[in-house]
């Protein structure tokens, strides 16, 4: 047994499927239990922490990543045919890669399935309670279904699925119980990533007055028009002093309140907000237009854009928190892994 380095996990990648369930997957579980509970016996491939870490759960992990080590191999290599993972890619078989890959992901999620068990969010942090689990839940929607009951979402979850799903709600009621201790996040702390950050979390709560100055091109102008409107534009202080000389020109004065979902909001929003008072913006070229803004005065309602973002802004930081307080938990943990075991995993057990 040695020990290995940690590497990011990759993301996961949850598929849909909407299937009706039976009881086997229940008796699947039931007969590893079983097993574990009458042999002793576990294949056990590595450890984390004290915790096993089985053949059958390894092999779980690489076929849920197999489909995005692939794209990474192919991208990264150039690779036009199917992934051989026998064949080598850079210094390790495609298999190898894979096998790294799984095992980073497994000591990363074993990690937080061993806190919910120490916070008593779950019974067990093993590969077999979670299938129990997943059997559990499927056979329960099943059972709703045939009483005729609404179900919400997937008739039944295959494991990748529940797996996926089961992952984000414990990692969310993990920040909720450890967020009035090692995450708690004070107001304090809130005011100071608000006020580290003003300009971003205020957007929405700053009001711009601005001027708009509508310049037609006339008829059959040269293609030298928009330059020397450039440089008159330039050359004058204020827009009211170019809307008095452009003949059509037409000047008008608003208020914009930052935010808004609407393409003209948001294009509005990318010049106004470059701007500092008494600026004027560069050319917004049109059908037959050319149009400027000039921002009069901008002001930032802060108690209202803090009442609007405080929360958001604890929520990122118990975040934050989390992150580092999960990663040196991982960085600490005390794991083996069995590499002749692992090695001894093949192409045709990754594609059964």
């Amino acid at each position: 047994m040695k020990r290995v380095p940690h590497r990011a996990a990759a993301p996961r990648r949850p598929r849909r499927a909407f299937v009706l369930v039976s009881g086997a997957l229940t008796a699947l579980a039931a007969l590893v239990v079983a097993a574990v509970v009458l042999t002793g016996r576990t294949d056990e491939v590595a450890a984390i922490d004290g915790h096993a870490v089985t053949r059958d759960e390894l092999l779980f992990h690489m076929r849920r990543l197999a489909p995005g080590v692939q794209n990474e191999l192919r991208n990264q290599y150039r690779l036009q045919a199917p992934i051989d993972w026998n064949a080598r890619t850079g210094d390790r078989s495609a298999l190898q890669r894979l096998s790294a890959r799984a095992l980073d992901e497994i000591r990363r999620d074993k990690t937080v399935l061993i806190l919910a068990r120490q916070e008593g969010l779950i019974g067990s942090a093993d590969h077999a309670a979670f299938l129990t689990e997943l059997a559990q839940e499927n056979e329960r929607r099943a059972g709703a279904i045939a009483r005729g009951q609404v179900v919400y979402g997937l008739a039944e979850f295959s494991p990748e699925e529940y797996y996926s799903r089961r992952m984000t709600e414990l990692t969310t009621a993990l920040k909720q119980r450890l967020s009035t201790g090692p995450l708690r996040v004070t107001d304090a702390d809130v005011r100071r990533a608000f006020d580290a950050d003003r300009q971003a979390w205020s957007a929405n709560a700053t009001t711009y007055t601005y001027s708009k100055l509508v310049v037609p091109v006339p008829e059959g102008a040269s293609g030298n028009y928009a330059a020397g409107l450039q440089r008159r534009v330039t050359e004058a202080d204020r827009l009211a002093e170019v809307a008095d000389r452009e003949p059509g020109a037409r000047l008008t004065t608003a208020t914009k309140h930052g935010g808004g979902s609407a393409a003209h909001d948001r294009d509005l929003m990318a010049v106004l907000g470059t701007l500092a008072a008494g600026q004027i913006s560069a050319p917004v070229p049109g059908t037959g237009q050319i149009t400027y803004y000039e921002l009069n005065d901008k002001s930032v309602d802060e108690d209202a854009a803090f009442a609007e973002y405080s929360r958001r802004i604890r929520q990122s930081l118990i975040e934050e928190k989390f992150d580092t307080f999960l990663q040196r938990r991982v960085d600490s943990s005390d794991t083996t892994v069995d590499t002749a075991a692992v090695d001894a995993i093949n192409t045709e057990d990754v594609q059964q």
